[in-house]
């Protein structure tokens, strides 16, 4: 970004920085950074300077991307001091680190290595010497069957005839065999340092479940992860309109136990149209259950966590396939990719989404991708930290640290489980004396296909204030002593006086129990058992309380109750409630106070 030179810096570097700084004798390394996205992939390298107290590592945004948006809180988060662009390029660094090719790059005054900042280089996009837009702002699968790669070729990668980046990081020999083809002056500055951004990913594979259960995935529950690149071709964009269509069908036809859907929006989404406005957006899917992940922090231990991905040509995808996960491509216009390059390979080999079939049936059936994505997205998995650290002080001329070159540690995300607050249409059956199957849909748009009685279950909070009239359960979660609510034997009381047609009210105070008022007045405690750790643990059955749904348990009562059948059975003998393919048993207790 421009401006005057009133904004520029004056420590640690700047005019008469010397007299300011505490440490004057360092090795200058900036990142230039031209979006959100490309800083994420800057952010992967980061820590390789840390440790490192001969280097002082600055930040500068080039201002030639439409996304800036974000950019302030990235570079506050990362605490590094931040050069406005003029005086980046008119300060003298050691060196300087892109991800992307945006900006005056042939000017700054220091040498450069470039990055990529996706799956290697596949993507189209139109060039600036034929009059188009510049990287990231144009339109990437309109109208570019005949668009050169994006940074492979020469309108990229050359300056008055010569390339300008010392160093062009490539993660697999196919890249550079594409680059010898399309622009054969950068190929002597190519340099196969493999991938971080992966190899952070494969760093943390085995915090696996850790992932899923900071996302609320249950035992047995399976992780549909929707993922979009920018775009109007995208999945999200309004080409096809496709994510529109698909999120109302993903309520009607997956059981809300048996599935959770988070999504992944490429950052140009997020900060291109504003978070509030995706939030807005999505609101809908949210309240039905939708986790939307953090595009900054987050989608990299989301993919981890995930089992099957809905996506698109984007770079997730791939990243996706390449862990084996199966992968059910939305949208895949191959114009906008490099016919020549893996990621068009996956894209032409990939099973599309078809919405006109039932989906259900197309997820349970994905199978893991074929081989290619593992082989062609880094050549040297685990080892980029390394070959980085070593370029790039090579690059400064000056000499490795003695400690170990590393990748920092992805950060555990915060415990995020869906709380649908939409109406849920739930299917109650009784299967033996004490025992209900319990499935549940929320905010159906059609009638869910399902076996047994139904009936509808509302959380207190939800938008649709006149579902609660017709609601056969209301329940809400909160701890037992807030004052605005009352204890739980309060609360339930006042649902219960409030509507009439409501049949039983279950108050949430605890992990694993929940307070229930029947409408004839009866107040029990509903929860999970404690399990019995000497027994030989089974796949349907969780031996541990954190799988526990409360709300679950309710609706096995609601059914209970609505067949005529005596509390005090369950009370004596307990309540074995399935959910997909999990068995709970619960404990069934009068109570008459809430605790």
């Amino acid at each position: 970004m421009g401006g005057s030179q009133d904004a520029w810096i004056r420590v640690p570097v700047g005019d008469g920085a010397e007299r300011w700084v505490t440490r004057g004798r360092l090795h200058t390394v900036l990142l230039v950074v031209h979006n959100v996205t490309s800083a994420t992939r800057l952010l992967d390298v980061l820590g390789l300077f840390d440790g490192d107290e001969r280097v002082q590592v600055l930040a500068t945004c080039t201002g030639s991307s439409a996304f800036t948006a974000g950019l302030d809180e990235m570079f506050a988060a990362a605490g590094v001091p931040v050069l406005p662009w003029d005086q980046a390029l008119a300060t003298p660094v050691d060196l300087a680190v892109s991800a992307s090719f945006g900006g005056e790059l042939p000017g700054i005054p220091g040498k450069l290595a470039i990055l990529s900042h996706g799956v290697g280089y596949a993507k189209k996009l139109a060039t600036p010497d034929t009059g188009h837009r510049t990287p990231d702002t144009g339109r990437p699968a309109a109208g570019l069957a005949g668009a050169p790669v994006f940074g492979l070729d020469p309108a990229w990668l050359l300056h008055e005839g010569r390339p300008f980046a010392d160093a062009l990081v490539l993660s697999h020999p196919e890249q550079l065999d594409r680059l010898h083809t399309t622009c054969p002056e950068a190929a002597g500055t190519a340099v196969l340092a493999g991938d971080p951004c992966f190899d952070r990913i494969l760093a943390h594979r085995p915090l696996r479940a850790r992932y899923r259960r900071a996302l609320g995935v249950g035992t047995g529950q399976r992780l549909i992860l929707l993922n979009s690149t920018w775009g109007t071709g995208s999945l999200a964009g309004d080409e096809h309109d496709l994510l529109p269509a698909l999120l109302p069908r993903l309520a009607t036809e997956l059981p809300l136990d048996e599935y959770r859907l988070a999504a992944v929006l490429h950052p140009n989404i997020w900060y291109g149209h504003g978070p509030g406005q995706v939030r807005a957006w999505l609101d809908r899917a949210v309240r039905a259950g939708l986790t939307l992940i953090d595009p900054v922090d987050g989608w990299r231990q989301a993919l981890i966590a995930a089992d099957t991905v809905i996506g698109d040509h984007g770079s997730v995808s791939f990243y996706a396939a390449a862990l084996g996960i199966p992968v059910l491509l939305g949208a895949g216009p191959l114009d906008a990719i490099d016919p020549r390059s893996p990621s068009a390979a996956f894209v032409r080999e990939a099973p599309m989404l078809d919405l006109h079939a039932p989906l259900r049936p197309q997820l349970d059936g994905l199978r893991p991708p074929p081989t290619g994505p593992a082989h062609c997205t880094t050549s040297m998995p685990g080892e980029s930290a390394a070959r980085l650290r070593r370029l790039f002080h090579a690059l400064m001329g000056l000499p490795e640290p003695a400690h170990p070159a590393t990748l920092r540690r992805l950060p555990l995300p915060s415990y995020e489980p869906a709380e649908p607050t939409a109406p849920q249409r739930v299917f109650v059956r009784i299967t033996a004396p004490g025992q209900v199957t319990v499935t549940r849909y929320a905010d159906p748009v059609d009638e869910p296909e399902g076996e047994g009685e139904v009936f509808t279950a509302v959380h207190e909070d939800t938008r649709d204030l006149g579902s609660l009239d017709q609601a056969g359960l209301v329940f809400r979660a909160g701890p037992a002593d807030d004052p605005r609510l009352g204890p739980p034997a309060r609360w339930t009381a006042e649902v219960l006086e409030r509507l009439p047609h409501c049949g039983l009210a279950v108050y949430t105070d605890a992990p694993h129990s929940a307070v229930a008022r029947t409408r004839e007045g009866a107040l029990l405690r509903i929860g999970a058992e404690a399990p019995d750790h000497t027994a030989a643990p089974t796949r349907s059955e969780p031996h541990d309380r954190a799988d526990a749904d409360p709300v679950a348990y309710g609706c096995a009562l609601y059914a209970w109750l609505a067949a005529g059948k005596a509390v005090d059975d369950l009370v004596a003998h307990g309540l074995r409630v399935r959910l997909g393919t999990r068995s709970h048993a619960v404990s069934v207790a009068r109570v008459s106070f809430a605790g």
